[in-house]
């Protein structure tokens, strides 16, 4: 299921419609999966809405063209980046309206709540008897992705005198509670489902430990033992990289800088309550020059919310477990950078805005890095308004904005159709794509290829399914269906990319922009805090997923603003115009490659066996496909050392 909107503009100015009675509706706020054939209940009158109300820029066009032109390096403004004054009082919403729309809110029932300092929405709640009828709906329970999430039975309207001043609503469907992180472990035995826990009270994640061998780099072991593979016995894979590898292996370790004077933020859901003791434990294993210090670390975590329908659908514990891997691998990155930590209060009604916007209305960070995404692009167009909102406003503020791709590839195999995810689909941001990385015994970079991965099990001497194997996750990408293609991809998407999935002779945004390493198979040593069957401690083992390629991509960005004595902002022009035609960019290709890998059948010790299979790199079976250029799984390519940190 997909809307079918074609261009980001129209997406982030579409004003609300005229309808019936003197009221307006905004469209695409009912998303296309509460339909009656999806509906399982009513929701209960007397239950509880919190939701935003986001106000319209009141020169959303002007904002747009600012925003190219501090981020195009052949404009004259090119990095003149405005204050978040400036930009309130040359496009926000007026004092008036935020007054308008606050008083009609007020006189519908609705408690107020937050303004923030950027004017972007007027917070409420109450009743959802009092949304039914302040925004002439019904709601009710819709069968979703495994989930039953509350929507309304048809797009919201508001008065017509609010037509222009309303960009869109927020909270009255829960279609965000369809965002995940993206990060995986790769293990054929997946963690075992905890019961309900409130966030506050939710253990650390399930342990998981790697099983040997595995090897110390790529290639240093070699699987003579188990049958050959594809006619190849197969390097063992290795243990996790470490903070000094990857430094090595993108050549940041080059640059006589470390990332000082930045600060990162990085957004989740929650917040892991061992979060510094870990980082600081791991740095100190496995990269004991580059200490996490406290002051370096700082963190605003939002009020965990305890109205969850049901308490664990987030799945807390797990997005500790994201925030361990962002923190770990952009402090490995930039390890003189500062770190802040925004913990959205939890993953529904798109609480991740929240936190979002909280770092750019206020400028608390010049780079910010997202781990989650949705599946596909099926969100209900007022969102994807609101989040574009917030995006453009970081680009003229001149703040990067990175998201990874997603971890299922082409989303076939979960949609029946290829699509990229959103929010990395989004016009103003960077979407981080991801590889397989091979980090030599010297830490240099022996090869990087696409990460989409084959799988194939060994079972009584034979590999089951053969070679290439079974698709087993990669990195997401391909052409959007919601947005245009942007103006820094021209010239540079071949047409036979740009055109996929639309209609009429359009041009679509594709995904990714940019990769770095990913691939669970080659990927990071992290180390966290874990729920094990002798304890809770603490204990390292090896991660990837897309949700590593953002914080390693940020981690270098962050690096490239300390070599370069300025912050970078949005990207995306620069990486198409100055680096996708010289070597400051590594063009990432197909490599004909596997690697073996053994798991412990229980995640954590050999009691229950060991199993083992042949990871294929770059499956070739997806319609996304790693080739020489621009290619819609790593996107121009992998930053390529110093030239790369000074090119940008």
């Amino acid at each position: 299921m997909f809307l079918s909107l074609a261009a980001a503009g129209s997406l982030a100015a579409s004003p609300a419609v005229a309808s019936a009675q003197g009221r307006a509706d905004i469209p695409g706020s009912h998303p296309s999966w509460a339909n009656p054939a999806a509906k399982v209940a009513d929701t209960a009158k007397s239950s509880t809405v919190d939701f935003r109300v986001y106000l319209n820029l009141k020169d959303q066009a002007g904002a747009e063209a600012a925003a190219q032109a501090v981020s195009d390096p052949r404009s004259r403004d090119y990095r003149h980046y405005l204050s978040p004054d400036q930009v309130l009082d040359r496009f926000g919403p007026s004092a008036q309206t935020v007054s308008a729309v606050k008083n009609w809110l007020t006189t519908s029932g609705f408690g107020i709540g937050e303004v923030p300092s950027n004017r972007a929405y007027v917070e409420a709640s109450g009743t959802a008897d009092q949304v039914q009828r302040a925004f002439a709906v019904s709601l009710g329970k819709y069968h979703v992705g495994g989930q039953a999430l509350r929507a309304a039975d048809k797009d919201l309207s508001v008065p017509a005198s609010l037509s222009g001043a309303v960009l869109g609503v927020v909270g009255v469907d829960q279609a965000t509670n369809l965002f995940k992180p993206d990060h995986t472990d790769g293990a054929d035995t997946p963690a075992t489902a905890k019961q309900a826990q409130r966030p506050n009270t939710a253990p650390p994640s399930d342990g998981f430990r790697n099983s040997g061998p595995c090897s110390a780099y790529y290639g240093e072991k070699t699987d003579t033992t188990d049958p050959a593979y594809n006619g190849q016995q197969l390097p063992y894979a290795p243990c996790g990289y470490t903070p000094a590898q990857l430094r090595s292996a993108y050549g940041v370790d080059q640059a006589g800088a470390d990332g000082s004077g930045t600060t990162i933020a990085i957004i989740d859901a929650f917040a892991s309550p061992t979060i510094y003791a870990d980082a600081s434990e791991y740095a100190k294993r496995n990269d004991p020059a580059h200490p996490l210090t406290k002051a370096q670390f700082s963190q605003h975590i939002f009020p965990p919310n305890q109205k969850l329908e049901p308490p664990d659908q987030c799945d807390a514990s797990g997005w500790y477990g994201e925030e361990t891997l962002d923190v770990e691998a952009a402090h490995g990155l930039a390890p003189g950078a500062n770190i802040l930590y925004v913990g959205g209060q939890d993953c529904e009604d798109m609480s991740l805005d929240t936190a979002l916007n909280y770092v750019v209305a206020g400028h608390k960070a010049d780079i910010i890095s997202n781990s989650y995404g949705d599946t596909g692009e099926d969100i209900p167009a007022a969102e994807v308004k609101v989040f574009n909102r917030i995006s453009l406003q970081a680009v003229l503020q001149g703040i990067g904005v990175y998201f990874s791709s997603g971890d299922s590839g082409d989303e076939v195999a979960r949609l029946g159709t290829p699509s990229p995810d959103f929010s990395a689909s989004a016009p103003w941001v960077t979407a981080v794509g991801g590889t397989s990385l091979a980090v030599g015994k010297d830490g240099k970079r022996i090869f990087e290829t696409g990460w989409e991965t084959g799988k194939s099990t060994l079972k009584n001497g034979v590999y089951d399914p053969a070679f290439p194997g079974a698709f087993n996750g990669g990195a997401g990408g391909g052409t959007s269906r919601l947005f245009a293609q942007p103006f820094y991809q021209k010239g540079v998407v071949p047409d036979a990319l740009s055109t996929k999935n639309q209609t009429g002779g359009g041009k679509g945004r594709v995904v990714p922009d940019i990769s770095a390493v990913a691939d669970p198979n080659t990927g990071f040593l992290v180390g966290q805090t874990q729920t094990f069957p002798d304890g809770v401690y603490y204990d390292q083992y090896r991660i990837g997923g897309t949700s590593l390629a953002s914080p390693v991509f940020a981690g270098v960005m962050a690096v490239a603003d300390s070599l370069d004595h300025f912050h970078h902002g949005f990207i995306n022009p620069a990486i198409y115009q100055l680096t996708s035609r010289t070597s400051a960019i590594y063009d990432v290709r197909h490599v004909d490659g596997a690697v073996e890998r053994v798991d412990f059948a229980n995640r954590t010790d050999a009691s229950a066996g060991t199993i083992t299979s042949a990871r294929v790199l770059d499956y070739p079976n997806l319609t996304i496909h790693t080739t020489k250029g621009y290619d819609d799984v790593t996107g121009l390519g992998s930053p390529n050392g110093l030239a790369f940190l000074l090119l940008v």
